[in-house]
């Protein structure tokens, strides 16, 4: 639920924009942040959904492959922050910095899922590769977040 709030202000702040003439020649490139960002929300929501029924089947490997799915969508979602900051009306900075938090915050949520499912599951091999890809994906998504609310600050000049 998290992630498709961060997704639906990414689409709120570019729905904001599309229209006004000082953003026109975004255009093209803030239609598929929206049309991406509408994609993500409905995916993170579907999530829920099926986190719920891989919980309540008690197959570990299931229970891993929803906050795995969730985490690499996270990830996605987040690299759609700094163009949007960029190229996005000012005036919704700040719901793009919050859309940032919002991600990050529902990765690590399911990079912490992702770990006790691993633990579970007892498959080393598959463990590490996972683990690493995640961490990999952690530096990004801060660097993502941090430099946001930074571009924020700019923006409104504080």
């Amino acid at each position: 639920m998290t992630a498709a709030m961060g997704a639906g202000l990414l689409g709120m702040a570019v729905g904001f924009t599309l229209g006004k003439p000082r953003y026109a020649k975004f255009e093209t490139e803030l239609k598929a942040i929206l049309s991406r960002s509408e994609r993500l929300a409905e995916d993170f929501l579907r999530l829920v959904d099926l986190d719920i029924t891989a919980y309540r089947s008690g197959d570990a490997r299931k229970a891993l492959d929803v906050p795995l799915m969730l985490a690499r969508l996270c990830y996605e979602a987040a690299k759609l922050c700094p163009a949007l900051l960029k190229k996005g009306n000012p005036a919704l900075s700040s719901d793009v910095a919050i859309a940032a938090v919002f991600l990050e915050s529902a990765f690590s949520s399911a990079c912490i899922n992702v770990r006790i499912n691993l633990k579970s599951i007892g498959q080393v091999k598959l463990a590490n590769g996972v683990i690493r890809e995640l961490d990999a994906k952690k530096k990004t998504i801060q660097r993502i977040r941090k430099n946001t609310e930074d571009g924020f600050g700019k923006i409104i000049g504080g």
